[in-house]
């Protein structure tokens, strides 16, 4: 990730429309990656632009920080990259409310989104349970306490791929309705923004730990909470804005 005060003006990650909703500070990048769980990854295979959704991470395996992604050793875009990697672009989204206006036209969306773009490589063998367990740690934080170790077999059927953050664009809306007093819209028709959050539902078991009664996890019940927090802290920051 970028250690400047800003992300890059690079021509190609540069907001051309809105220009005042794109974010420079790098933080604003850690905290859409911080929050999300799944990439969807963009590539030209066989001349067609495909895309493709990979649960990721975000570590360091000594380089700099670096998008991970989680795949199997024969998944599609790890036989792509092959020795020298592949060109992508990886973006994150949080759908954060659905912006109600007087008319469909004004209407609108809350979000915040990141585009990552580069060359994505295939995280080096000896590298490779480094990178699991820092996508498990983003992903279910504190869970690799609460079970056993990965077995050398499991690492070697699952494979990783790295994307540096140092070409990132990131755009985010957090407001209310674009209206004034004298637009001449209907007052009888309601305006306003309706949240949209990722919260948990309560943990559904598996049959065998239900049968055995087993307790829900420390880090399952922590990552509800945290999900809560999260959707509670921007509804909070809507109400307070608007």
């Amino acid at each position: 990730m970028p250690t400047d005060e800003t992300l890059p003006a690079l021509p190609a990650l540069t907001v051309r429309r809105l220009r005042d909703r794109q974010q420079t500070d790098p933080e604003a990048l850690r905290q859409v990656l911080a929050e999300g769980f799944v990439a969807h990854v963009g590539l030209v295979r066989d001349g067609f632009p495909i895309v493709l959704p990979f649960l990721y991470g975000v570590g360091d395996l000594g380089a700099g920080p670096v998008l991970l992604l989680h795949g199997s050793t024969g998944g599609g875009l790890f036989l792509d990259a092959g020795a020298a990697g592949v060109p992508v672009s990886a973006t994150i989204t949080h759908l954060d409310g659905i912006v109600f206006a007087s008319s469909t036209f004004d209407s609108s969306a809350n979000y915040r989104s990141a585009m990552i773009a580069g060359r994505a490589t295939v995280v080096p063998t000896e590298q490779r349970a480094d990178a699991l367990r820092q996508v498990s740690d983003h992903l279910m934080p504190g869970r690799r306490a609460e079970v056993r170790e990965t077995t050398a077999k499991e690492v070697r059927q699952t494979q990783v791929l790295q994307l540096p953050l140092d070409a990132a664009s990131v755009k985010v809306r957090a407001a209310g309705v674009g209206e004034s007093p004298d637009d001449g819209e209907d007052r009888t028709v309601w305006a306003g923004v309706l949240p949209v959050a990722l919260r948990a539902g309560a943990p559904v078991p598996g049959a065998l730990a239900a049968a055995a009664a087993t307790p829900v996890d420390d880090a399952v019940v922590a990552l509800a909470a945290r999900l809560a927090a999260a959707a509670d802290g921007r509804e909070a920051r809507l109400a307070a804005a608007m």
